[in-house]
């Protein structure tokens, strides 16, 4: 929301409140802005804040970029450049004065050539220009080091005094080069090609840091394919840790700087030549614990090596030995075995029966054995003549036998009270010899017979 002043009839402000709305005006209404302009009275402070006036043909404005920002730029501003500014408007209060504080800075027209390196990119890395699969490795001891590089270029240099002092046995083919300016982008891509063609292990394109405008050769696409056609792996050190351009994504290898670019390309002689004598020293170490090792295994083999005459004498008084032992042993086997024979014919003596005294006894079993049985009959002939008496006095037929006769209803069951019949009832009667069928004329009760 917008703020506004107070009416001044309403309130009187001091200066510092006064400020102070001001700046949450501006604040208020302005967001981050593009803002282009030249540089003047341009200021390094020492906390590292950087004061600058930026000035059109008709006004100027004073600008600050606080350190945390300026340590991001990766170059020097001066004094007359062309830039723009993406900043915000703000007030500084206690000096009352209106103000930018700055976030980044490119140089003028720096937008356009950015873009254009965007789509560039896009273009080669959708073509899988950048795709790793297709980076080359490097050789690990190259002998020959191609530079493309401009020859008044300061990072050539840089390159050649790495070169000279970390391997200086690669021998090292020069292709100059323009680095910048019309038709640069052209005449790299032909060096590399000429390079390609040549007979060293690698390329190393190196040029040293410069705005984007100085830099721009390395973002040409015919540069890329060149870099990627070449029939040797490519280390690419342009610019700055901070500078990035389409050449770098195309190489096979990013340095952040020349001179780092120089260190992958050649391997450390003074560091190979300290591996190769700690090689040295371990072979020799293992060759002569190897050698102790077999001198030792030889004394003890030799030790064990023997006349065959003494080794002779050495079976034969072990063949005793055996002999004797052998002879020993068979002697404890039999007396054993005798030892063991005697004692099993005296426990076969001991379980020997006696027969006759076993005859006398099984007839003396069989006379009980007759006894018990015989008893045994008795008592059981004694029970059955009870058992089959008993049985006789409750014998139904021998009660029919003596005169009386059993009558059974129509349904089988014997009568037992007048009150189960009534006249013309037909009833089974049952004699001792033979049946009847009778029926009932007249059922008479129990008093009623008298």
């Amino acid at each position: 929301m917008t703020a506004s002043p107070p009416p001044v009839e309403a309130s009187v402000l001091s200066v510092s409140g006064l400020n102070r709305l001001v700046r949450s005006c501006l604040e208020a209404n302005f967001s981050l802005t593009w803002v282009a302009g030249e540089i003047s009275n341009l200021t390094y402070a020492a906390s590292g804040h950087v004061y600058f006036s930026l000035k059109d043909a008709s006004a100027q404005a004073r600008c600050v970029m606080w350190r945390s920002r300026a340590q991001l730029l990766g170059w020097r501003l001066e004094n007359g450049q062309k830039i723009e500014t993406r900043a915000l408007v703000s007030f500084y209060e206690p000096r009352g004065e209106f103000q930018l504080t700055v976030e980044a800075i490119r140089r003028a027209g720096q937008g356009d050539l950015y873009e254009q390196f965007l789509r560039l990119k896009a273009q080669l890395e959708a073509e899988g220009f950048f795709a790793a699969a297709g980076k080359r490795p490097l050789p690990a001891f190259p002998r020959r080091i191609a530079i493309v590089t401009s020859p008044q270029a300061a990072a050539l240099r840089d390159v050649l005094s790495t070169l000279r002092r970390r391997a200086p046995h690669i021998a090292i083919d020069f292709y100059p080069t323009p680095v910048q300016g019309e038709g640069a982008g052209q005449r790299i891509a032909a060096a590399i090609q000429a390079a390609s063609a040549g007979e060293s292990d690698l390329i190393l394109l190196c040029r040293g840091g410069g705005s984007i405008e100085d830099l721009q050769a390395f973002n040409e696409e015919g540069v890329a394919r060149a870099i990627r056609a070449a029939g040797l792996p490519v280390i690419a050190g342009i610019g700055h840790e901070t500078d990035f351009t389409i050449a770098d994504f195309a190489a096979d290898l990013r340095a952040p700087t020349p001179t780092a670019a120089a260190e992958l390309a050649a391997p450390d002689r003074m560091a190979l030549c300290q591996g190769l004598a700690k090689l040295h020293e371990q072979l020799r170490r293992h060759t002569e614990r190897a050698l102790a090792d077999r001198q030792q295994r030889l004394d003890w083999l030799a030790g064990r090596l023997l006349h065959p005459a003494e080794r002779l004498a050495q079976r034969r008084d072990h063949l005793l030995a055996l002999q004797q032992r052998l002879g020993q042993s068979l002697r404890r086997c039999n007396d054993g075995g005798r030892r063991q024979l005697q004692a099993a014919g005296h426990r076969l003596q001991a379980a020997r029966p006696r027969l006759a005294q076993r005859g006398e006894a099984l007839g003396q079993l069989r006379q009980r054995l007759e006894r018990q049985l015989q008893w045994q009959f008795a008592q059981r002939r004694t029970e059955l003549n009870a058992l089959a008496s008993g049985l006789r006095q409750l014998d139904p037929r021998a009660v029919l036998a003596r005169g009386y006769t059993l009558a059974t209803g129509p349904d089988g069951r014997a009568v037992r009270d007048v009150g189960e019949l009534a006249a013309g009832a037909v009833l089974r009667l049952d004699f001792a010899r033979g049946a009847a069928l009778a029926t009932v004329d007249r059922v008479v009760a129990g008093g009623e017979a008298d």
